[in-house]
């Protein structure tokens, strides 16, 4: 029989992972058959890993890993498949916010041959402001970085083992896993479900953390933005060259004097403030490039607790 890993990252989850794991128990767990709950503490302040240990006790197929510090879900969730022994593994978030019985559609597009399923969401019970800003990064998603990823985007999917092997392989800092998920290639398929909204606790996905997601983005999977940076100096270098014989124009045939320090000091500093952005680009590359040659490793685990072993 096909075993299947659970991956939840935890982060200052203590409010919902009992519900969360009461919700799994009553609705999908005991139709899985042979699953395993691997649980990771991404550096949590709170009460999480307490409670972890808790679930841990009423679950025999319950794993816990603990980090070192908060290195961000994207090194949590890699932490998790690192230490799955599932023949697919299915990342699950801890906000209750999807519905448990996803993950069992989920299950059966991999039965089926997918090596890849995907969780999209088709629907949404947000702020229409939150869903904007959402529906924008996808947007540019597709059009400057990978035309696969669905119009309503995933954060949980389903992968094989050999996947699970590939992603691994690559340990790559600053991106994003959900790009490199659809990097691989394999063959895979949608599941859409309705995203509900937070009831439970506080969101921890502050504006930081998504500005940093879509920078790790385009920098990691795009060329667009050099393309931007060299398009946008050829068409300021033509509509330079273009103002410079329009005033030379102007001045030897109608004798209209040059002006003066007012237009000079704009184009200046609007000059000046481009080259200061495009450097800040180039200076991204820069540090990501640094920041991979120092091979830090992506996350340090402090602890883990096997499933099964009580302590």
């Amino acid at each position: 029989m096909s075993r299947i890993s659970i991956i939840i990252p935890v982060y200052y989850n203590a409010d919902t992972l009992m519900l969360l794991y009461e919700d799994m128990k009553a609705k999908i767990l005991p139709d899985l058959g042979d699953y395993e709950i691997v649980m990771v503490d991404d550096g949590s302040g709170d009460d999480s890993w307490k409670v972890m240990n808790d679930i841990r006790d009423m679950d025999e197929n319950v794993k816990l890993v603990r980090l070192s510090r908060n290195f961000g879900e994207h090194a949590a969730l890699l932490a998790g498949f690192a230490n799955c022994s599932g023949d697919c593994a299915v990342t699950k978030q801890a906000d209750l916010q999807e519905d448990s019985e996803l993950i069992v559609r989920l299950y059966d597009k991999w039965k089926d041959g997918n090596k890849v399923v995907l969780a999209v969401r088709e629907e949404r019970d947000e702020p229409a402001v939150k869903k904007f800003f959402a529906n924008l990064y996808y947007s540019i998603v597709r059009k400057t970085i990978d035309k696969k990823m669905p119009k309503g985007g995933f954060d949980c999917y389903l992968l094989d083992r050999q996947a699970i092997e590939v992603l691994l392989r690559l340990d790559e800092k600053n991106s994003s896993l959900s790009l490199q998920v659809l990097w691989m290639g394999f063959k895979s398929d949608n599941v859409y479900f309705h995203r509900k909204d937070r009831e439970v606790g506080e969101s921890r996905w502050t504006f930081s953390k998504k500005f940093k997601l879509v920078l790790d983005s385009m920098m990691s999977f795009s060329y667009f933005p050099i393309k931007f940076m060299s398009g946008f100096g050829v068409v300021m270098a033509i509509l330079a060259f273009i103002w410079i014989i329009e005033v030379l124009i102007e001045f030897f045939v109608t004798g209209t004097p040059v002006r003066g320090w007012s237009t000079l000091m704009c184009l200046v500093l609007f000059s000046t403030g481009i080259i200061l952005l495009m450097l800040g680009v180039l200076g991204e590359y820069l540090w990501r490039t640094l920041d991979a040659t120092r091979n830090r490793p992506v996350y340090i685990v402090d602890c883990v607790k096997e499933a099964g072993k009580k302590e």
